[in-house]
């Protein structure tokens, strides 16, 4: 100590030597011992992205959450790349269906109205319901797009109600005739838009028209159907001829030909004589009612050789003179 009264050793010795430092003043207090601060325990070093990402959600403290949301993220990337994803989807649909379906949001109730030709199964798969879909990640738009597509649809609606129904409203195109062109059936509507092809016998029973042009007067030939009364029955189709007239084609396979103009005045006259000669039911091969008036009759060759005989005999003078 020097004459200041001043410790001539320093601090550091009592703090880090081996033994205490001594108090600076007599009298004063004995100073407690100062315990090493312990060492800190030594990391093993990570290495590679995925311990470094762990490493920094730990210091975080997110931890197990991110961490488990990271590996089910790996997961996922690796059944996508090995195809088990698609194979999931295909078998049990799309993850987020699942999870709106056990909320509750399934596709339980399905009304369909205005269909007639169409079947449930045809609609429901056209817009795009099935077992596998929810009701909140179904595309309305898309639904009712596919099923516009669909040649006998003339206009389609989709409503969702929450939290499980879903409306379909459909408006068919009416079919009006099965018409024949370049060796073709189909299917058309009044308008002549084709709408289907003849694939069944669902359509048997339309009006049977022939011809280029034929399904856009698919209507008016309807009309003189109508005009034929009790002979439609014997009406098998028609043909328009050079998109102008039509050709009847009857049961019997007489042809009765029609004006271009007027058509159904000539019906009414085929349904007068066939009244009152039974003119359809003799040995002829066609009808022609293209003059107003009257009716030419063409017969068939038997027919027309009966008529010759006949006509002959009748010409011979009586008593075999010449």
């Amino acid at each position: 100590m020097d004459g200041a009264r001043r410790l001539l050793r320093s601090l550091r010795e009592g703090l880090y030597g081996l033994a205490p430092a001594r108090p600076a003043f007599a009298g004063a207090g004995v100073a407690p011992a100062v315990r090493p601060l312990p060492a800190r325990r030594a990391r093993p070093a990570r290495s590679g992205l995925a311990d470094k990402f762990i490493a920094f959600i730990a210091r975080r403290g997110v931890g197990l959450t991110l961490a488990l949301l990271f590996l089910g993220a790996v997961g996922v990337y690796a059944s996508v790349r090995g195809g088990q994803y698609e194979a999931f989807v295909a078998q049990y649909g799309a993850p987020r269906d699942l999870a709106a379906k056990a909320l509750g949001f399934g596709v339980d109730a399905v009304t369909i109205t205005g269909q007639g030709e169409l079947s449930e199964p045809e609609i429901l798969s056209a817009a795009g319901v099935g077992p596998k879909v929810s009701l909140p990640f179904l595309d309305v738009v898309r639904a009712r797009e596919s099923l516009m597509a669909l040649p006998l649809v003339a206009n389609a609606k989709v409503r969702k109600f929450y939290p499980n129904r879903l409306l379909i409203e459909v408006s068919e195109r009416q079919p009006a005739a099965v018409w024949q062109n370049s060796g073709k059936l189909s299917v058309v509507s009044v308008d002549g838009k084709v709408i289907d092809d003849m694939r069944d016998q669902r359509f048997a029973g339309l009006p049977f028209v022939v011809g280029d042009g034929a399904n856009r007067r698919a209507g008016e030939f309807a009309s003189l159907l109508e005009a034929a009364g009790d002979l439609r029955s014997r009406i098998r189709a028609g043909t328009l001829v050079s998109e102008r007239r039509w050709t009847l084609k009857m049961t019997n396979n007489v042809d009765v030909k029609l004006p271009e103009r007027d058509a159904a005045a000539a019906i009414a006259a085929l349904v007068q004589a066939q009244r009152e000669s039974r003119i359809l039911d003799k040995d002829i091969i066609s009808l022609d009612l293209r003059h107003p008036g009257r009716i030419y009759v063409r017969l068939s060759e038997e027919a027309a050789s009966q008529r010759a005989e006949s006509l002959a005999k009748k010409a011979k003078p009586k008593g075999g003179q010449t």
